[in-house]
């Protein structure tokens, strides 16, 4: 369903935007977070995007481009792959345009990618160089597919293909951290290095082989965005968030703006429409990972 408007940033250009989200079959959770159907309508659509996943992605129509938080341009290739974003990315999208991806997991990265994950945080690089050209068939059967739910059996078959003839990776590792994750707002580094066994040079670079970030960073991220979620939801308030983590307001302001874009004040009362689209991946909860459906 479209959402009635999508304004561009900086212009008064109403376009018609809608963000669909499927659940990938229960063996892949491990792997993929949500598949999604983004489709843009006639006109240039805009905004910014919080830190996120590492995605992959089929551009099935239109032209789209990004600017990461590092400042980095690139355009985006028809069949792509982002690596884990650390900040704000600003997208552009030429619509008519519909873009059908999937987020990658850590341990789906690991199985799928052989390259560390930390090389391309902030880029997007085109994912035939990876996979081959046989992408571009997965592609048009896309294109063919009449149905979100002919899509995502496209999208489970296709991840279920890369991961067979991919990497083994010790899940363990992804397990144990997605928990020290969930464990606080605010986990420490020692507890994280103190659960796996691991010396801490050793989870520092797992942690950026798989997830693009070492754990300090990766835990700053996450924090960031659940307590954007929790604000949100109106769970909680900023002051609520301070004995999470934060030093002060302007701590948990700044950071939650760093990650997401906003600030706590837009969160809970005037969401940009990316934001406002992407806040119903957390209603699966129980069909994704939990980190998925938290932040």
């Amino acid at each position: 369903m479209l959402s009635p408007k999508g304004k561009a940033l900086g212009t008064q250009i109403m376009v018609a935007v809608s963000l669909d989200y499927a659940a990938p079959d229960a063996a892949l959770r491990d792997f993929v977070s949500v598949f999604y159907d983004f489709q843009v309508g006639n006109g240039r659509f805009a905004d910014n995007d919080r830190a996120d996943l590492a995605q992959i992605r089929f551009m099935l129509s239109g032209r789209g481009r990004y600017r990461f938080a590092d400042g980095h341009e690139q355009e985006g290739p028809q069949i792509q792959i982002v690596g884990p974003t650390t900040g704000i990315t600003h997208i552009t999208v030429d619509g008519p345009s519909e873009t059908f991806g999937a987020g990658l997991l850590p341990a789906g990265w690991g199985a799928m990618i052989a390259i560390d994950a930390s090389t391309l945080s902030n880029r997007v690089i085109d994912a035939t160089e990876l996979f081959g050209r046989e992408l571009r068939q997965v592609a048009d059967r896309l294109r063919a597919a009449g149905s979100l739910d002919e899509k995502v059996a496209i999208g489970n078959a296709l991840i279920r293909d890369l991961v067979a003839r991919g990497h083994e990776q010790p899940r363990w590792f992804t397990r144990t951290v997605d928990q020290w994750l969930q464990s606080g707002l605010s986990p420490g580094v020692d507890d994280l290095v103190s659960a796996t066994g691991l010396s801490r040079r050793q989870v520092e670079r797992l942690c950026k082989r798989l997830y693009g970030s070492p754990p300090k960073l990766l835990a700053r991220k996450y924090r960031a965005l659940r307590a954007a979620v929790v604000l949100a939801k109106g769970e909680a308030c900023t002051a609520e968030l301070l004995d999470q983590g934060f030093y002060d307001q302007s701590h948990c302001i700044r950071e939650i703006k760093r990650f997401t874009g906003i600030t706590p004040t837009r969160i809970q009362g005037d969401l940009n429409e990316l934001a406002r689209l992407t806040m119903k991946r957390t209603e699966f909860a129980g069909k994704v990972a939990p980190l998925v459906a938290e932040a």
